[in-house]
């Protein structure tokens, strides 16, 4: 006899987040939803944010070591590896970035993505990403 497991059927919306996380100096926010086992996240981060001085000091590590993997919904953002390779993504950009990186929002306007990439701890505050 198979063994049949039904799958959730479940919609959240960041309207309601699960939790949401600051980023330093007041330059936005990653505000998270759990669903399906992962964290799905939506960050706003101001003109002038840069991972290096907002997220840095809540992350603890010299780069980013989160893998993102979203799409931006408005604004642009340039993304720095390591290793000096650079991408820059806007509105409507389908992304997947490696860890290892900076980023910084280009423009005058807030830059707004979401998120589906391995971001259960990322900008947690308290928490040292590795």
């Amino acid at each position: 006899m198979a063994l049949t497991v039904e799958a959730a059927l479940t919609k959240k919306q960041f309207g309601s987040p699960d939790e949401v996380r600051p980023f330093a100096n007041g330059m936005g926010q990653a505000t998270m939803l759990e669903i399906g086992g992962r964290m799905v996240g939506r960050s706003r981060c101001e003109p002038g944010w840069r991972w290096s001085q907002h997220v840095k000091p809540i992350a603890g590590t010299d780069s980013c070591e989160t893998l993102h993997l979203g799409m931006i919904v408005s604004g642009s953002m340039r993304i720095t590896m390591d290793d000096g390779r650079t991408l820059e993504v806007t509105e409507g950009d389908v992304f997947e970035i490696p860890p290892g990186h900076d980023a910084e929002v280009l423009g005058d306007e807030p830059c707004e993505l979401i998120d589906f990439g391995d971001i259960t701890e990322y900008a947690k505050p308290g928490e040292i990403l590795r």
